[in-house]
């Protein structure tokens, strides 16, 4: 810490740590709103459900895990007990055949044996008892157990056979209604082709314009303008009725009549030749 901050009273340094303080806490909201937001998009109901109905029978089973393990003690004791009442039985004849025999030591010997087995008798009765009531209140409680996970199960599978239907009739909506990602798409498309096609159509009937009236040169030089066509209509006329004059010479036998054909056909030559600049192929 430098001279000045050391110098600075701490009001002044906490006054200074709020703003970074409310900065980090709102970031912190922020992110927390949008990771649940996140969390929520990516969340899938039925398989929620499912993960709850597995956890719901690995309980079931843990209860169930418990009921044996109290049923194998309980079971335990129960041999234990057999055991030393059989034993307790055992040293009372005893008892009974050294008493008849005049051994009151060995008689009383033997009862003082028997009066400790019959103490842990006792004390194995009583947990005996504890086993067993226990044992009962985990058998009825897994049966509830039982109950409620397959009413769980019930529910969990009607829950998601309606929630797979509204999906399926949600996709089928937005698929009419064109109002689902794909078909967003496919309609974008759709428009864009039409754009292009319209932008295509209207820049070839622009250059049709352009070129009708001149205002582009064709490269190729085929394009004529309006008076260079209505020439060669002209010129064409011409040689039609040139050819049909010919004709009529060659069918009347008239030589002087070809000639003079002949002879008109080399004046429009000429006069072609003056107007165009050019020979007259369309004659040949």
């Amino acid at each position: 810490m430098g001279l000045v901050e050391e110098l600075e009273p701490e009001s002044v340094r906490r006054g200074r740590a709020k703003p970074m303080s409310g900065v980090m806490k709102r970031m912190g909201m922020i992110f927390r709103a949008k990771a649940n937001k996140a969390l929520d998009r990516a969340e899938d109901p039925r398989e929620t459900l499912d993960y709850s109905y597995q956890k719901q029978l690995e309980l079931l089973q843990k209860v169930r895990r418990g009921v044996a393990d109290v049923a194998t003690s309980r079971k335990r004791l129960e041999l234990q007990l057999n055991q030393l009442q059989g034993q307790s039985a055992k040293l009372e004849d005893q008892g009974r055949k050294a008493l008849a025999l005049g051994r009151e030591d060995l008689a009383r010997e033997a009862l003082s044996r028997r009066a400790a087995l019959q103490q842990q008798v006792s004390d194995l009765e009583t947990q005996h008892q504890t086993l067993q009531g226990e044992e009962e209140k985990l058998t009825l409680a897994a049966q509830r157990l039982q109950a409620k996970v397959d009413a769980f199960r019930t529910k969990k599978e009607t829950i998601k056979a309606t929630y797979t239907a509204a999906q399926a009739q949600t996709r089928i909506g937005e698929a009419f209604s064109g109002i689902s990602e794909e078909m967003g798409d496919v309609g974008l498309a759709i428009q864009r082709a039409e754009d292009k096609t319209a932008q295509l159509q209207a820049r070839a009937g622009a250059i049709d314009e352009l070129l009708a009236s001149g205002a582009l040169d064709d490269p190729s030089g085929m394009a004529k303008d309006d008076i260079a066509a209505e020439l060669d209509r002209i010129s064409g006329g011409t040689d039609v009725e040139l050819e049909l004059q010919r004709m009529k010479a060659e069918l009347a036998g008239g030589s002087g009549a070809s000639q003079q054909a002949i002879e008109g056909g080399t004046e429009q030559d000429a006069a072609h030749r003056q107007q165009t600049g050019r020979p007259n192929f369309d004659k040949q």
